[in-house]
C-alpha cells in the first residue's frame, strides 16, 4: 500500500517499556478482534486440553473480550495512578520503520472517516495509537502485556499497540504484508468509530442484560463491523492499493478467525464461545467493506446479517 507521501499523524504517544504484566479488574486490553487467541496460543500448544482447561481459557477470552477486549472495555477495568489519558500522554515520537507505518495508516483513516463523517453531516474525531513495547498501563482500560495484542480502549478513545504484533502476526499466523498490518490498524479504528456513533456503548448495554453466549455473539458482530469498516476504508483509498494487498488482507483476516486459531491449537472449535468470528466471516466482512466503500453496508446487527 502506497503511504510514503503521507506524514504520519501527530496523533500517537510512545509509553516505551512498561512491565505492566497485571491486567487489571475484569481481565484486562483485548486485542480488538486481532490478538486475543493469539495470546494463549502458548498454552494452548503446551499441553493437552480437557474440558476443564477449554472452559478456563473460554473464561480467560470472556474477561478479555465478552467484558471488553475490542472496543468493549469496562469502566470496572480501569486502574488508579495509570499512564494519563492517550491525548495527553508521552510526546509523539518514531522509533522505527513500523511505527512510523503505523502513523502513516492513522493519517489515512482521520482523513477518510473525516470526509465519511462530514459526507453524513458530522465531526470526526479522530483516536489515538499508543505505542508500547511489553506492557502498558491506558488509563481507562487497566493493564496489559504485549500478548494480548493491539486494543481499543474507548474510555481513552486510543489505540494500543506494539508493533512487535506485526511480526507474530507474519511468523506465527502466516499473515505478513503491509496490508496486513494496514488492517490490523484499520480494525482498531472501526472500533472507535463505534465508539463515536454510539454502536459499542448499546452493545455493551445489551451485553449486560444477555447471558454470556448472547453476548459473545453480539461481540462477534461487532468485531466483523470493524472488519467491514477496515474494508471501507480501504476501498475508499482504493488509487493506494498495489496488487497483492487484497490477498494479504483476506490471509489475515483468515488467520485470525476464532475457528482457524483454535483449530491451530489442535481444538475443537465451539460456536457459543466464539468471539470475533470464524475465517470465512471475517473474509466475508472485509469483502463487504471492500467491495462497497461504505459504512451503511456494514450493519452486522441487523436479522440475518451473520450467518
Amino acid at each position: 500500500m502506497r503511504l510514503d507521501d503521507l506524514d504520519p499523524s501527530k496523533n500517537v504517544r510512545d509509553h516505551g517499556r512498561g512491565g505492566g504484566s497485571r491486567f487489571g479488574g475484569n481481565g484486562g486490553a483485548g486485542g480488538g478482534g486481532l490478538g486475543m487467541l493469539l495470546s494463549f496460543l502458548p498454552m494452548l500448544l503446551g499441553r493437552k486440553m480437557g474440558c476443564g482447561t477449554i472452559l478456563l481459557i473460554g473464561g480467560a477470552a470472556l474477561a478479555f473480550m465478552y467484558f471488553g477486549g475490542a472496543g468493549m472495555l469496562t469502566g470496572d477495568m480501569a486502574s488508579q495512578g495509570s499512564l494519563p489519558a492517550s491525548g495527553s500522554g508521552p510526546a509523539v515520537a518514531y522509533d522505527t520503520a513500523e511505527e512510523r507505518f503505523a502513523g502513516q495508516v492513522l493519517t489515512s483513516t482521520e482523513q477518510t472517516w473525516e470526509k465519511l463523517f462530514r459526507a453524513g453531516g458530522s465531526q470526526y474525531t479522530p483516536t489515538t495509537i499508543n505505542f508500547y513495547q511489553g506492557g502498558v498501563s491506558s488509563n481507562g482500560c487497566g493493564s496489559a502485556t504485549s500478548a494480548a495484542g493491539p486494543f481499543y480502549c474507548p474510555a481513552d478513545q486510543g489505540i494500543y499497540l506494539d508493533t512487535s504484533f506485526f511480526n507474530e502476526l507474519e511468523t506465527k499466523l502466516g499473515a505478513g504484508g503491509d496490508f496486513a498490518k494496514a488492517y490490523v490498524i484499520a480494525h482498531e479504528v472501526g472500533h472507535h468509530i463505534q465508539n463515536l456513533t454510539g454502536t459499542a456503548d448499546q452493545v455493551r448495554q445489551q451485553q449486560s442484560r444477555t447471558s454470556k453466549t448472547e453476548g459473545n455473539a453480539l461481540q462477534v458482530r461487532m468485531e466483523l463491523q470493524a472488519d467491514c469498516y477496515a474494508g471501507v476504508w480501504a476501498a475508499q483509498n482504493a488509487d493506494r492499493m498495489e496488487p497483492g494487498d487484497v490477498e494479504e488482507g483476506l490471509t489475515a483476516a483468515h488467520s485470525i478467525g476464532d475457528d482457524t486459531l483454535i483449530r491451530g491449537a489442535g481444538q475443537t472449535p465451539v460456536e457459543s464461545m466464539f468471539t470475533h468470528g470464524t475465517s470465512e466471516q471475517r473474509m466475508a466482512w472485509l469483502k463487504k467493506g471492500l467491495q462497497t466503500g461504505d459504512p451503511a453496508a456494514c450493519n452486522t446487527f441487523v436479522s440475518g446479517a451473520v450467518r
